[in-house]
């Protein structure tokens, strides 16, 4: 067997953002991944601890930009939960309608960067248009078509008047037809058909024991989804179904994501026509106290994890984010094994993939290449000595 390395990124014209693969393949013939996460490290879980309760969301919502909400929304629910802190009703309506619009605007992406991914520009075009009205209807509420700063400790920083109510209502009907056409789309159009069908399969085994989450794993069978097993939100009082998949393959994926659509639209039109009265936010203590816990969420990518620690201050002692991403890149290098070079694009897609949520440190000897946990002092010391040398320098 005469193997070939293929180095892609950290900078390449297929990455939006810096990761490097090492692919090395038999011919045309995948033989396995090497996966570089650490290229950029943002700090963003350090700086955090740093920040007080009420600087620390904006801070959080940039941990990903398409999954801004599900990070906000995370840490404001675990800190509350630590609080003994609850919520108004509309507060939780609210933050129900802005996650389920976040979850369409990136199922919407994510369907036109894999119909670009093998060509289909046309279908690109419709989904980035269909999500223009998405983003739109997130505008009009938040102030933000992106970052949508809505979360505060105890609730909501706006409320949604009638006018937006019905403004949000009256976009429904349109995109409710699209995703239909797309449902359709999937089953027969057959540039998908023949290049998704068969491509990066996953067992549901597999699923369980790499970790998998989110689309992904439903896409395998694996019926589990946060919003159902453990209801946070106005989860609890809507109804809506967990949609999967048998074929776990990229196809699979594929379908789990449009049928979520069609599932997050019948969400926010029950939670708009549903929203109870009442005030969208409770008088929260500026401190919490000591407690730790681990507030979980279910994302557009799959289950986001904060571990959260507090100690009486203003300010959180320790965060600790485990991304959906994160959790999915080893179905990745499992699935591409044995798969046509032509086809890592799709597969890699297939888990819409944030590199920049998945941001991690390793310290590495650089004498015999062993890797280490090193604490922040010992970090800032060895920072220090270094400064000393230039100085001496």
């Amino acid at each position: 067997m005469a193997e070939v390395v293929i180095p892609i990124g950290p900078q390449h014209p297929a990455l939006k953002e810096p990761v490097n693969f090492r692919i090395i393949a038999d011919g045309e013939k995948i033989v396995r991944l090497e996966l570089d996460l650490s290229y950029n490290h943002r700090g963003i879980e350090k700086a955090a601890e740093q920040r007080n309760f009420i600087r620390v969301l904006p801070l959080l919502e940039r941990v990903c930009g398409i999954c801004s909400h599900s990070h906000a929304t995370n840490f404001a629910k675990g800190v509350e939960e630590i609080m003994a802190l609850e919520i108004p009703p509309r507060a939780r309506y609210i933050r129900t309608i802005i996650a389920e619009l976040e979850r369409m605007h990136s199922h919407l992406l994510w369907l036109g960067v894999a119909a670009h991914e093998i060509g289909f520009n046309t279908l690109f075009m419709w989904t980035w248009r269909d999500r223009e009205a998405v983003q739109d209807t997130l505008e009009e509420m938040s102030g933000n078509r992106v970052h949508y700063g809505m979360n505060e400790i105890g609730g909501v920083r706006r409320d949604l008047t009638p006018a937006q109510i019905q403004a949000a209502l009256s976009r429904l009907p349109v995109l409710e037809e699209r995703v239909r056409q797309y449902r359709e789309m999937v089953e027969s159009e057959e540039t998908l058909l023949m290049r998704f069908r068969g491509v990066g399969r996953l067992s549901k085994e597999e699923v369980l024991k790499y970790g998998a989450v989110g689309p992904t794993a439903r896409a395998s069978g694996v019926d589990y989804d946060v919003r159902k097993d453990d209801p946070y939100l106005a989860y609890a009082e809507v109804p809506f179904n967990v949609v999967t998949d048998t074929s776990g393959d990229v196809y699979g994926r594929t379908r789990v994501r449009v049928g979520e659509l069609g599932e997050s639209l019948k969400i926010v039109r029950y939670c708009l026509e549903h929203i109870p009265e009442g005030p969208i936010r409770a008088d929260a203590p500026h401190t919490a106290p000591e407690g730790e816990t681990l507030s979980r969420y279910e994302a557009p990518r799959g289950e986001l994890a904060h571990f959260i620690r507090t100690n009486g201050t203003d300010k959180v002692e320790r965060i600790d984010i485990r991304t959906p991403t994160l959790a999915n890149w080893t179905s990745v290098a499992v699935c591409l094994v044995n798969q046509n070079l032509a086809d890592i694009p799709v597969i890699v897609a297939a888990i819409d993939p944030c590199l920049s949520c998945t941001s991690r440190l390793t310290v590495v000897n650089r004498n015999d290449g062993t890797a280490g946990v090193v604490t922040f002092d010992e970090l800032r010391r060895r920072r220090d000595r270094q400064w000393d040398r230039q100085e001496l320098r």
